[in-house]
């Protein structure tokens, strides 16, 4: 199956818009396993295996391994994931942007190594840095477009003077993810949660992409007015898919023993509160 077919699948199966994002930090543990980077592995299976029926995606982000020398541990949960929840897709958060030859060696990594369905890039140094990803059939990119930091307004919410229209710098992004860029509808959206007026224009001029939306939960996004902006559907079916990711609320919802538990107690609401905003 595509990414795109597994995402529809997982939306349906689990009635979820939620991303479980795994951004293993060994400090924010809870207490037996606390400061363990060797326990990365340990701590996200047990997220996995709590949470793997709310999930209409799992993001991790691959600084969080690779920080600790656990790309290894990565590469095992890759696996452990597939086998408890083959269901659903797995979004490897790594945001790279690099020249072709170098992206195709990114690409490698994502797809083969760890065997991810879709990864998250930067769009800055143009198409050719995006095309290698595209070489893989099936597989889903995620294109940096309203990112959910102050600091996205420096360069996204520019305006580009040379192009007509004089779009603001994600609306350029937002069109040419929709259009010539998106060569076999493989493409994605990432659009912060803090910014839902953002998610609603991104939406209008890429009406058919799935956005990848982090910001909710630990970073404060509403998650109300995050589906508002950025679901759509017609005679009952998806046509503007949501991957609405939380993290750190979900992963440290307890520091104890019962840490799973909380997490899927966390994640059941966030499902839930997301479901119910679809209306």
């Amino acid at each position: 199956m595509t990414f795109i077919d597994m995402l529809q699948g997982a939306e349906r199966q689990n009635r979820s818009l939620l991303c479980v994002g795994l951004d293993p930090d060994p400090a924010k543990f809870p207490a037996h396993l606390q400061g363990d980077a060797s326990r990365i592995y340990d701590f996200c299976a047990a997220i996995v295996e709590a949470t793997a029926d709310t999930a209409i995606a799992f993001k991790p982000q691959i600084a969080y391994f690779a920080a600790h020398r656990a790309e290894d541990q990565l590469e095992k949960l890759m696996a452990h994931m597939r086998a408890v929840a083959p269901q659903v897709p797995v979004i490897l958060d790594a945001k790279r942007g690099d020249i072709g030859s170098t992206a195709e060696q990114y690409a490698i990594e994502a797809f083969e190594r760890y065997g991810a369905d879709a990864v998250t890039l930067s769009p800055f140094m143009g198409f050719d840095s995006v095309q290698p990803y595209l070489t893989y059939h099936g597989k889903g990119a995620f294109l940096l477009c309203r990112t959910s930091n102050p600091g996205g307004d420096d360069l996204q919410n520019q305006r580009l003077a040379s192009v007509e229209g004089q779009p603001l710098l994600y609306e350029h992004v937002a069109r040419l993810a929709q259009g010539p860029w998106n060569l076999n509808g493989q493409l994605g959206l990432v659009v912060g949660a803090t910014y839902p007026a953002e998610i609603q224009r991104v939406r209008e001029l890429a009406p058919t992409l799935p956005l990848l939306i982090p910001g909710v939960g630990a970073q404060g996004g509403d998650a109300v007015a995050t589906i508002r902006a950025g679901y759509r559907t017609q005679g009952g079916a998806t046509t503007g898919p949501v991957i609405v990711n939380s993290s750190r609320a979900i992963l440290y919802a307890s520091s104890g023993a019962d840490f799973a538990a909380a997490a899927r107690r966390e994640a059941l609401r966030t499902r839930d509160l997301l479901e119910a905003a679809k209306g």
